[in-house]
């Protein structure tokens, strides 16, 4: 780790530990002296999410002021070019407000190397910038390597990172690689990557990051579940009757054809965010929220998931059509730009799925994702059994459902308990009530983007929130049968844009006589 030596307390006062980190006067964990350096700078990812939750981290006293970034990339940038680029970056896109005196700080440590990814020379002066910096702004060495960067390219630039003894840390220091998803194509794809990264940087120092690990109503769902007693005694499959999980987009594919297309819905959410958001809400209590301990958990829980045995039945793809959106004509997806017209790639994705454990046993699980759907929204929906018994006229009941709990991870982050309760007025009435917690109105703090938390976990060495290989493979076991079934089985099912999906999707559900919950 860094020297004491070297470490810079931040602005707001701290003191520093053996790691190098340092706790502020809050209490909280403030990165000790380090660098990250970025492949694929100069895209979409790094300029809305990277270099403004880097600001950001900057901006709360979280990231010591002799912070190094580097930016890797073919432009023909100098330093200031890419410290400008970065300037405008945040200035567009960051969460906290924008202080000159913190981002001068900032931009006094930006470096830029132009070079692509197969030339030897330009990471040779990477390296040398890296040793550079580790010397002038007293990194110690500590760097994280985050590639920002198309999935073909991960095995070239870790075996480059590799020949330039980039991955090799001085004495007492650490280097990591934080990387992207997709986490390969399919379970084969998965392996290889796997054995090529562990083969340039030990498994504890490999940081597969899935974004929405750091948001805070995903993680609200562990203190949800095992910080109250209300809740746990009901989590189970004497109470609850089935759990969907959805992650709706309103938007198309946008300039993203290259990436997308041959993709899809199902590889692109399902196989790591639904998959992830499953395992922790099915998971059994760890014995602590250690990584090894919350891992071994989620990896369970994977393990146990079953396929249905008739994948026709219980599993949709579609692709959205053209229509009229929110009073916008929009293309479908075969019509956008850069998609092959015969293209049968999934924009839509929905599968049943069951977890052969005592506690889940029968309960299905439904996840769906999908492009160009009525409304963005992500939330997990825990649906509960009615009751087995009701001393009310059937008139009285008429408008009551079952009772939910439902969890927004996004856009409105929050809580929603759906009950029933007596309507005012003479007669006995029944009808559903919904009770709601709200991170807005509940908090005074505004909650991170999901990228500032990873990016400062990466860089004090906590991996709670960043899946196992292992998870990552268990995760392409279960999808891998699905997508050789599409493959074989005809084109994807249509729907309009703008709707909530196919109706093959709904007719799923209707025959386990169930419906989708319209967020």
């Amino acid at each position: 780790m860094t020297d004491a030596l070297h470490s810079t307390a931040p602005l707001d006062g701290s003191s520093a530990d053996p790691s190098g980190a340092t706790a502020d006067r809050r209490g909280r964990n403030v990165a000790g002296s380090s660098g990250l350096v970025i492949f694929g700078v100069t895209g979409d990812l790094s300029r809305k999410k990277l270099l403004p939750a880097v600001y950001d981290l900057a901006n709360r006293g979280l990231l010591p002021p002799d912070f190094a970034l580097v930016g890797f990339g073919r432009r023909d940038w100098k330093d200031a070019d890419f410290a400008q680029v970065a300037y405008e970056a945040v200035k567009s896109h960051a969460r906290t407000p924008l202080r000159d005196e913190v981002w001068q700080r900032l931009a006094d440590c930006c470096r830029f190397v132009q070079g692509d990814f197969d030339d030897d020379d330009a990471f040779v002066r990477l390296r040398e910038t890296v040793e550079e910096l580790g010397r002038k702004q007293g990194t110690g060495g500590d760097f994280a390597f985050y590639l920002s960067v198309p999935p073909r390219a991960f095995p070239q630039v870790l075996r480059q990172l590799k020949a330039h003894a980039l991955a090799d840390p001085p004495p007492g220091a650490w280097r990591r690689a934080v990387i992207e998803k997709p986490f390969g194509h399919d379970l084969a794809g998965a392996q290889d990557l796997g054995r090529i990264v562990h083969e340039v940087f030990p498994p504890n120092e490999v940081f597969r990051i899935d974004h929405y690990l750091g948001k805070e109503t995903v993680q609200n769902i562990l203190a949800l579940r095992f910080a109250n007693t209300m809740f746990e005694p009901l989590w189970n499959r004497s109470y609850v009757d089935h759990v969907q999980i959805t992650m709706a987009e309103d938007i198309g594919i946008g300039g993203r054809a290259g990436y997308y297309d041959g993709i899809g819905a199902a590889r692109d959410v399902i196989q790591n965010h639904l998959l992830q958001l499953l395992a922790l809400t099915a998971m059994e209590e760890p014995d602590s929220f250690h990584p090894d301990a919350l891992s071994a958990e989620k990896l369970k829980v994977l393990s146990a998931v079953t396929l249905p045995a008739d994948l026709g039945r219980h599993t949709v793809r579609g692709q959205y059509t053209h229509a009229w959106q929110r009073g916008q004509e929009v293309p479908g997806y075969l019509e956008e730009d850069g998609i092959d017209p015969a293209s049968r790639t999934d924009t839509y994705a929905a599968v049943k799925l069951e977890i052969n454990n005592r506690r889940w046993a029968g309960v299905p699980f439904y996840l769906r994702t999908g492009k160009r759907l009525g409304r963005r929204v992500t939330e997990i929906a825990v649906i509960f059994k009615p009751a087995p018994f009701l001393p009310f006229e059937s008139s009285a009941t008429s408008e009551l459902g079952q009772n939910a709990l439902v969890i927004r991870v996004q856009p409105d982050e929050g809580v929603t308990v759906r009950f029933g309760s007596k309507v005012p007025g003479n007669s006995l009435e029944v009808r559903d009530v919904a009770m709601d917690f709200d991170y807005r109105d509940s908090f005074t703090e505004a909650s991170p983007e999901a990228y500032e938390r990873l990016i400062l976990d990466v860089l004090l060495g906590d991996a709670n929130l960043f899946p196992r290989h292992q998870e990552v493979e268990q995760s392409w076991r279960i999808l891998d049968p699905v997508e050789r079934f599409w493959d074989s089985h005809g084109k994807p099912a249509q729907y309009p844009a703008g709707s909530w999906g196919p109706a093959e999707a709904d007719e799923m559900l209707a025959r386990d006589g169930r419906s989708w919950r319209r967020p």
